[in-house]
């Protein structure tokens, strides 16, 4: 999937993280979301290979990626995922670069972008807006569809959650989509996925990475936003349209509360752009880049 990457298992202070690297130029890393695995980046990261180095890991605990070496709700803080990726790139030998983070990895992105300003370049989030406002929106909805929201769902106590996550449950019927409008993923991508999935280690940090989004990480924005701090490095925010993403609110009116330089734009796919809409995606990358 990734043609001319090389695979790497590096230790770090917390955990040891699976990542691809590939290309030759500035930096860019690529952090997948929930239920994913790096592989989601496999029709993009080539494309940005050709003009940069580009970095793709799997996140803490999701993957091949160990979980973290102390279990713990702030161990998957978007802090401490942060804080990986920091060590990473360390590792790697790059001061600066751009962060490309879908869904989950998005989070990271932005919270990496505010913790260490002087490390991000550039940012990028897709189909997100921030936690707290996540659940600020979510106030406003109705209880009874609140209900099997899945932020609640795999926020709830052990081993509930952790037991719903299986295959079948993100997966229902043996589909090989995980988009309402049938994009067929990738044989080897939904391999990795499913891999991942039959690990009872990955499905609790998975959990336990919404359990940090439903406290530490709703506060740590919160505190933000009282405080007036912004993400000071130029952000470009993409949504799918055709997701759900734009019921919960304007995206680029969200975002412009935290980036003074924002910009954006939806694309016409649904939630899963690296693999719904890779060949947009990638040409509005170089454009921003």
């Amino acid at each position: 999937m990734f043609p001319g990457f090389e695979t790497q298992t590096i230790d770090l202070s917390d955990t040891s993280v699976r990542c691809r690297v590939g290309g030759d130029g500035p930096p860019v890393l690529l952090l997948h979301g929930f239920p994913q695995t790096h592989a989601c980046w496999h029709q993009v990261a080539p494309e940005l290979a050709k003009t940069h180095t580009v970095v793709v890991p799997d996140l803490r605990g999701y993957g091949e990626s160990s979980p973290a070496r102390e279990d713990s709700v702030a161990a998957y803080s978007k802090r401490a995922l942060a804080q990986d990726q920091l060590e990473l790139m360390d590792r790697l030998g790059h001061d600066r670069f751009v962060v490309v983070g879908h869904d989950r990895g998005g989070r990271v992105g932005y919270r990496l972008a505010l913790d260490h300003p002087e490390r991000v370049e550039k940012l990028v989030v897709l189909d997100i807006i921030p936690t707290a406002d996540m659940w600020a929106a979510a106030a406003d909805q109705p209880e009874d569809e609140l209900r099997d929201w899945h932020w609640n769902v795999l926020a709830r106590p052990e081993p509930e959650p952790e037991e719903l996550l299986t295959g079948d449950y993100l997966y229902p019927e043996g589909s090989p989509s995980l988009s309402p409008h049938e994009i067929a993923l990738a044989p080897d991508a939904l391999a990795d996925y499913l891999a991942a999935l039959d690990k009872p280690s990955v499905r609790h940090a998975m959990c336990q990475d919404y359990r940090a989004g439903a406290t530490i990480d709703r506060e740590l924005d919160e505190k933000d936003l009282a405080d007036g701090r912004t993400i000071e490095c130029p952000v470009l925010v993409l949504w799918g349209n055709a997701g759900g993403l734009p019921r919960w609110g304007n995206p680029l009116e969200i975002w412009s509360r935290w980036s003074p330089t924002v910009e954006g734009e939806g694309l016409g796919c649904g939630h899963f752009i690296p693999e719904e809409s890779p060949k947009t995606l990638v040409d509005r990358l170089n454009s921003f880049l």
